[in-house]
Parts: C-alpha cells; structure tokens; sequence
C-alpha cells in the first residue's frame, strides 16, 4: 500500500478540506497505511480521531502501542450504526480544534452492512464534502476491496481524491454532492400489513401511547423503548409544526426491528438538516431530525411529490 502524502491533486480540488477514500485489501496494508497517517499527524501536533469498526481498532491500538495522547479511538459500529449521525461525530470533533487542522480516519461501511445502510453511508460521504467545504480538515476513508463493486465505485463518486496500491489520485468520478444523494433516494419498499394511525396536533398523545403500547408487542426491548417513544414524538410533532399540521404514522415489524415511519406534506430544503448537534439556542431548528439520527439504528428519508417520508428503524433487542 502506498504511503500517504497530499498530492498536488488533492490540493486542486480544496485547498483546506482533504477527503481522500484509500482503498486497502489486506490487514497488513490497512495497519501500515493507517498507523503511518496517525503517528505522521499526531506528532505533528495535530488532533485525531480514529472512528474504525471495534475489530480493526483492536488491532490499530494494539500496533500503535502507547504514546498517543491526542488521538481518539471510536468504534464506529457503535457510533455509526446509524450512518445518518457519523457525521455529526466528526463535525463535533472537528469544531473542538478549529485551529489545529484536525484529522479523522473513518471507516463508515464494512462487510455485512445492510443495503438500506450502505445508501445512508453513502449519503453520508457526500454530504461531508459540503459539510467541511473550505474547512482545514483532513479526513481520510476506508474501503475494504472485498466489498461489491458498486460499492468502491461509490467511493470514486464522493471522494475527490483514491488511493490504491499504485498511489493517490484525482478520482475523475467524482460528482457534484447532491447528484449523489439523489442517487441515493431510491423508492422504499412497502410494508405488507402496518399498522396505520392518522393524526393531527390534538392525537399526538394519543398517537405516541399506541405506538409505545404496539412496540412492547412487537418485542422491543425495554432498554430502546424510551428510545422509540422519543423517536417517533420527534417524528409525528415535526409533522405538526412543518408538514401542514397533520400526517400519518405506520408500524411494523421485520425479523428484527421495529419500523415507524412518519409522512406528512412538508419538504427538506437543507440536505445536512439534523447532521449537526443543533445549537439548543439556535432558532434555526434541526433539533428533531438530528434527535432521530442519534435514537434510531436506521433513519430513511424520501421526499416525493406529495411531501416528506421518514422511516425509522430500531433493532429490537
């Protein structure tokens, strides 16, 4: 695996902000390639965040050894189960050095990643290039090879720059961002029986002690239930407020989740609303969409002629 160095690609496309996508296949090139950028940034002085899946962390912590004070270890199948709130996580870390170019290795897709997921993450590597545009961040991305090829040829799509064993270069797919995210907004599969409530502002009580009651039914665990609650108040209230003072919530089960997905007649004119932590006294809003990201496992959203889709997932144990 090649090392890493900036190339005079990289710095055509922003002067600032570094989004390289690397592209590794074995342990052993991950490691170098990994360690090499850590402990080149580190001493320099610089932050970094480390947001890799709990089995390559392992191993990166144990090559790494001591010594590295100002690096931060994440586990990203924690804190990016959901795709939809990774972003936040970096943006967090980012604003909490604004002086001192941080630096992030992130891995936000992996083997075993649902399809619904790989999307999300998707959307998620394409909106960072709006989300830190101009910033002095460098934030570098992992792809397994193993992964399918529609997959990596994403990653050519929303990275300026790839790295491959033959080295770093300008990605010549690399598309506008929200090119990307249309791509992404594939129709939802429909449910083959929910359960369907339609509700105004005086039904939301009324509305949130149903969905409670069916989620216990459908097997939820205890430990998310007051995650649910939260999730779908957030989801049926913004429809009140923003989606025309009504709007319809359904419910169902798969093998292992429990899905609520809210749709009323607003619209999302913001393509990073909720991927950062709201400012609480901001009246800008955000609050709720973000509040959905960081309480569900999967959050869909679509946004169709006849207004504004958003589905939630939570697994149920």
């Amino acid at each position: 695996m090649t090392t890493y160095t900036r190339t005079s690609a990289e710095n055509r496309v922003d002067p600032s902000f570094h989004h390289p996508a690397v592209l590794y296949t074995t342990e052993e090139d991950y490691l170098r390639v990994v360690g090499e950028f850590v402990r080149t940034e580190a001493t320099g002085g610089r932050p970094v965040l480390v947001a890799v899946p709990g089995t390559r962390l392992r191993l990166l912590r144990e090559t790494m050894g001591a010594g590295y004070e100002d690096v931060t270890f994440v586990d990203m199948r924690q804190a990016g189960r959901n795709p939809g709130r990774i972003l936040s996580l970096l943006q967090g870390f980012a604003d909490e050095h604004p002086d001192r170019h941080p630096c992030i290795v992130s891995e936000p897709i992996w083997l075993g990643r649902t399809a619904a997921e790989v999307r999300e993450a998707t959307r998620h590597e394409a909106l960072t290039n709006l989300a830190f545009d101009g910033r002095p961040v460098t934030l570098l991305c992992l792809f397994d090879t193993a992964l399918p090829e529609q997959v990596l040829a994403q990653a050519h799509r929303t990275h300026p720059v790839v790295a491959d064993p033959d080295g770093y270069r300008h990605s010549p797919r690399y598309e506008d961002p929200h090119a990307v995210c249309r791509d992404c907004d594939v129709p939802l599969e429909e449910p083959a029986d929910p359960l369907v409530l339609h509700f105004t502002e005086h039904d939301l009580a009324a509305v949130r002690d149903t969905a409670g009651n069916w989620a216990r039914t459908a097997g939820l665990s205890s430990c998310r239930h007051t995650d649910w609650l939260l999730a779908v108040n957030e989801a049926t209230g913004n429809s009140v407020r923003h989606g025309g003072g009504q709007g319809t919530l359904r419910l169902w089960r798969t093998a292992d989740s429990v899905i609520a997905e809210v749709r009323d007649r607003g619209r999302l004119t913001d393509a990073l609303v909720g991927r950062r932590r709201p400012d609480p006294l901001s009246p800008a809003g955000g609050r709720g969409v973000w509040m959905m990201h960081q309480l569900c496992d999967l959050v869909e959203m679509r946004t169709p002629p006849s207004g504004l889709i958003v589905r939630m997932h939570l697994a149920l144990d």
